[in-house]
């Protein structure tokens, strides 16, 4: 599997390689400013792309309008984003398109190599990767003005955020101690009063919440 990598911070950034390397990841690019991660994006066509909001030049958001702009030229390519903080913008945005292959971590939340690698490989395959923090600040922002939102219950939206992290029912069941029949039963609450076909793909439940959660934003 192909990675591009995007980190301006030289030890991450080595450390991310090496990481990655253990773990049979291929390090097609490891660059440090947005006109590289640009470069790389287009010439290289990566499987999937991890890269840091705040990259040279600009230090603000170079590293995600580079990844952005790559997704408007190849629609699902696989981004994994690592942030000091939520940007619900830019979260947003990226989540959008519905077209699957997206990851919002915090990088002070990821706590050990596996978690990392599941996730850069859960995106790379086309699904979903978000930190808990992100997922709850996009339900909270959206369900003070929305009516199908506000209408769910406190464990509907329980479940709601779990499905956005990417968990499958059998996972969700199993953090919330329940059975996977109830968990079948509060999905289809959910897609129900959120207006949403239900689907037995995961990564594309997922994705239609969440552009759902975007759309009119």
């Amino acid at each position: 599997m192909r990675v591009v990598l995007a980190e301006d911070l030289f030890l991450l950034r080595d450390g991310l390689v090496r990481l990655l390397h253990a773990y049979d990841f291929e390090i097609a690019a490891a660059v440090e400013t947005g006109p590289e991660l640009s470069r790389a994006l287009a010439e290289l066509e990566p499987d999937v792309a991890v890269v840091d909001v705040r990259l040279p030049p600009t230090h603000t958001d170079e590293g995600l309008q580079c990844a952005l702009e790559a997704r408007r030229r190849k629609p699902g390519l696989p981004v994994l984003v690592l942030s000091q903080h939520v940007e619900q913008l830019y979260a947003r945005e990226l989540l959008a398109d519905g077209s699957g292959g997206v990851g919002y971590l915090l990088k002070d939340r990821v706590f050990d190599a596996d978690q990392f690698v599941d996730a850069v490989r859960r995106v790379a395959a086309g699904g979903t990767a978000m930190d808990p923090q992100v997922i709850q600040q996009l339900l909270s922002r959206r369900a003070a003005d929305d009516q199908p939102l506000a209408r769910l219950t406190p464990r509907e939206t329980e479940v709601l955020e779990l499905m956005a992290q990417g968990r499958s029912n059998a996972a969700i069941a199993e953090r919330l101690v329940v059975t996977e029949r109830a968990i079948a039963k509060h999905t289809a609450n959910i897609f129900a009063k959120l207006g949403l076909e239900v689907s037995d793909d995961d990564n594309r439940r997922v994705l239609a919440v969440l552009a759902y959660l975007d759309h009119g934003r």
